[in-house]
């Protein structure tokens, strides 16, 4: 389940590292800066249509099972993969060229909205007694697995192919690689056992949708709050490889390592999330969130310091997104328990599609806008500390439902774990 999850995500977000190269292929102009933007307002077009696909593919999964909508996700994902890997460049087709461009990147996007629900309710509904943030952190992992392999790939390419190579076609490698394993995750899927029986299920998916709206509506309000947080946290670390190139003026072979150890540290603070299960999952949040609030400022002004080594970079960098990820370990489970069963799949999809698309899906593009406007690299601090403080605040309101408690409870070890 976990391969097929990495999969979706390194499909969606590998294109981010690749954004100067698919600017320069796929949008035409002599300006730099243009073609960057032209680049991250299409990587911005997959989160359109998330919505649409958490909705869709959300209650799909709350009516015929995680497993069926699982399986559906994955194959929409390599599709759209093939087309970004295979697709000629502006020069040799035309206009047609960021068209086809623009049409995978919809489907992509509909796709990933429709993943993280699915495949966090089945984490959720599958986890072993006391188990469950630490089971609903792989959601957490195999994004960041998703991102480490995109980075590694970047960190590969500017190692063995030089700039000509690397803008001319060794950007299409990534997607080729993702496409290759997609029959894997395909069959790992269909292997599953399903988390949710026929009585537990409404009978339709528009039952689905106004149970949600009736009686669920400030969960997710909340939960759009906390996604923002994470998610513009998330672009603007997913963004670093972008930024070290134009704006700190690094090689890229800087910049993409700078996006691979930050990674490995988050992998590492993911894993200190998992504490929940003894401290509380809103405690915990509400603390790493705090915490992660007051660094993000003087990090940044080390980052952004002329006089700062490389090895200072690295290690601020790397502890700064450490302290980001401890959250993360907790966040999936803290969410889904704040939905009961039968909407638990359309409730998360929902929620973190709405917070995807309408904060990180503009974040890239808004922050190299405000950087080029106002001259200033700590735009990316600024904007990081606004979706902090928001996140706090959706922390605090929300509160687990009480059939999540109760299915908590009945899993939990002799020491109950505090929701």
């Amino acid at each position: 389940m976990i391969i097929g999850n990495w999969l979706e995500f390194y499909d969606f977000l590998v294109f981010a590292f690749f954004a100067v190269m698919i600017g320069r292929a796929f949008f035409p102009g002599e300006s730099e800066i243009t073609r960057l933007l032209s680049a991250l307002a299409t990587f911005g077009v997959g989160f359109f249509t998330r919505p649409l696909g958490a909705a869709m593919i959300g209650t799909y999964a709350d009516r015929k099972g995680r497993r069926a909508a699982m399986t559906l996700t994955l194959l929409m994902m390599a599709a759209a993969s093939a087309i970004m890997a295979l697709t000629p460049t502006y020069d040799q087709i035309g206009v047609a060229a960021p068209i086809i461009l623009v049409v995978a990147r919809l489907i992509q996007g509909f796709s990933c909205g429709g993943e993280v629900g699915p495949a966090t309710t089945y984490l959720l509904e599958s986890a072993p007694p006391g188990k469950r943030a630490a089971m609903t952190a792989w959601q957490a992992y195999s994004q960041l697995m998703a991102l480490i392999s995109g980075s590694l790939a970047g960190v590969i390419l500017t190692a063995i192919l030089s700039e000509e190579q690397l803008y001319a076609w060794g950007w299409r490698i990534p997607f080729l690689l993702g496409i290759v394993i997609a029959p894997v995750a395909l069959y790992i899927r269909r292997q599953l056992p399903e988390t949710i029986e026929p009585s537990e299920t409404h009978s339709s998916a528009r039952a689905v949708l106004a149970d949600l709206v009736r009686h669920h509506a400030r969960p997710v309000l909340f939960g759009v709050l906390i996604i923002c947080g994470g998610t513009i946290a998330t672009y603007v670390f997913t963004y670093l490889t972008t930024y070290a190139i134009t704006t700190l003026k690094l090689s890229a072979a800087v910049g993409t390592t700078l996006a691979l150890t930050g990674y490995l540290a988050q992998a590492a603070g993911v894993t200190l999330g998992v504490w929940s299960e003894r401290f509380g999952r809103k405690r915990m949040l509400v603390a790493m969130r705090v915490l992660f609030a007051l660094l993000i400022y003087p990090a940044y002004v080390m980052l952004t310091s002329p006089d700062a080594s490389l090895a200072a970079i690295l290690v601020v960098n790397m502890a700064l997104q450490a302290t980001f990820a401890t959250g993360m370990g907790t966040i999936y489970a803290f969410l889904a328990e704040a939905f009961p069963k039968a909407v638990r799949s359309s409730g998360l999809s929902i929620l973190y599609a709405l917070g995807t698309t309408i904060f990180g899906g503009t974040t890239q593009f808004v922050v190299a806008w405000l950087i080029d406007r106002t001259g200033s690299p700590m735009v990316p601090a600024w904007y990081m500390l606004a979706a902090t403080f928001a996140a706090i605040a959706g922390v605090a309101l929300l509160k687990p439902h009480p059939e999540a408690v109760r299915e908590h409870l009945a899993h939990a070890t002799p020491s109950p774990a505090r929701a």
